[in-house]
């Protein structure tokens, strides 16, 4: 029996599960937030890409164990890197 569609010309991502529904730009958007929720992110702790996704914004290092709260998709925000280069600053000036 032979198949029923070539895969050539048929590579999805991992929103291609929505088949033709919502729309273009939001199962793209979807592809985007995901693809970067699943890749290997660096440890705070042990200089490791071993951090994966625990639940919403909590993140845990396989490794050592270590376990952080983070964006939502993310483990570091540019809201979060903002704000600990403000206490940065403000400790060195203070000592």
């Amino acid at each position: 029996m032979a198949k029923k569609y070539s895969k050539k010309g048929r590579v999805s991502r991992s929103a291609g599960r929505y088949g033709t529904r919502y729309g273009r730009k939001d199962r793209k958007l979807v592809g985007d937030i995901e693809e970067r929720t699943h890749m290997p992110h660096t440890c705070v702790k042990c200089d490791r890409p071993t951090v994966k996704r625990v639940g919403t914004g909590i993140w845990e290092c396989r490794k050592c164990g270590h376990t952080f709260a983070g964006g939502t998709y993310t483990p570091s925000t540019s809201v979060g890197k903002t704000i600990s280069r403000t206490v940065k600053k403000a400790v060195e000036q203070v000592e």
